[in-house]
């Protein structure tokens, strides 16, 4: 391969890795978490040119050019304080919140397409609690469920013996529903749509079958403490969902691949930026929630880690 040529292929690329490497040794300004990742690409492709070029042009200018970038982009990554420790904290106290923003009309159809279905069930639930298997199905646990309401019992009350294997099974559940939210976004969003919407009718009817036994308040103040987090992170992965389904059926001015790409890595970002939050709420719910705590120390702890989150999130 003549040098010019690929000079002219590989140039593009080196330049973006130059870019990248000049911002992240500003003190002025950090690279976000779709920046490092493409930093970690390109740095392997520089490696792959330079030996490329060590091989073809071992004495050419570029090879020269190629030995400093690469050298640079390593010293930076591979440097005694880690770039990303530096891009973590700087994901968590700038990127997340922003990027909460920019999705926060496709969350905002997440919540509307959950909440609707749910007042919806309950209300038909309420007023005839029959109604319940229309909505959670007739089932060996849908009867179990009736019949445990019936006796005038809640399925809520965790020993505290079995608390710690009870948050860990609840924190698996959490992420693996969080998890199923975004996914539904291979199918346009419409897995995600569907999730959202069961999820919805399924909690909608369970609330609606205690208020026609007058249990409702129970499960209210078991869910006060937990709950505020819990929903919130699984509307904004149902709205990643949304937002990455959308790709596909308008690309804009991108090929569906690229608009694809460009969605999910930032979609992602959101979806891990999440799993910490799930981890404090599913503490949360073993350990605050069944507990023995005044109804209104729960439900203080429910809306002051909603604000708190919410105030995290939209504050610019």
């Amino acid at each position: 391969m003549r040098m010019e040529i690929f000079i002219q292929r590989r140039q593009a690329d080196w330049q973006q890795l130059e870019t990248l490497v000049n911002r992240a040794k500003s003190s002025a300004e950090t690279l976000s978490a779709a920046d490092l990742y493409e930093l970690g690409m390109l740095y392997r492709s520089a490696t792959s040119d330079l030996a490329v070029a060590q091989r073809d042009f071992p004495g050419g200018q570029v090879t020269r050019y190629l030995n400093q970038l690469v050298a640079r982009a390593h010293g930076l990554i591979y440097r005694e304080e880690p770039l990303r420790r530096q891009q973590v904290r700087t994901f968590f106290t700038v990127t997340f919140p922003q990027l909460y923003r920019q999705l926060l009309p496709y969350t905002t159809i997440s919540f509307l397409v959950f909440l609707i279905p749910a007042l919806a069930a309950f209300a038909m639930v309420a007023a005839d609690a029959d109604r319940v298997y229309t909505f959670l199905g007739a089932s060996a646990n849908t009867e179990a469920l009736v019949q445990t309401v019936e006796e005038g019992e809640l399925w809520t009350d965790i020993a505290p013996s079995v608390r710690s294997a009870a948050a860990a099974a609840i924190l698996t559940n959490n992420i693996g529903v969080m998890f199923m939210a975004f996914a539904g976004s291979a199918t346009a969003g419409l897995f995600t749509l569907f999730i959202l919407l069961i999820n919805g009718l399924n909690i909608g009817g369970v609330f609606g079958l205690l208020q026609a036994h007058n249990m409702s308040g129970g499960l209210v103040e078991f869910v006060m403490a937990h709950g505020f987090i819990e929903l919130s992170v699984i509307f904004l992965a149902g709205g990643c969902g949304l937002y990455v389904g959308e790709a596909i059926v308008r690309p804009g001015l991108l090929s569906r691949k690229d608009a694809l790409v460009q969605r999910a890595r930032l979609a992602v970002s959101l979806i891990l930026g999440c799993v910490p939050l799930l981890v404090i709420a599913g503490i949360i719910e073993g350990f605050i929630s069944p507990s023995g705590l005044p109804w209104i120390v729960k439900t203080a702890v429910g809306v002051g880690t909603g604000a708190l989150l919410h105030f995290y999130w939209l504050k610019k």
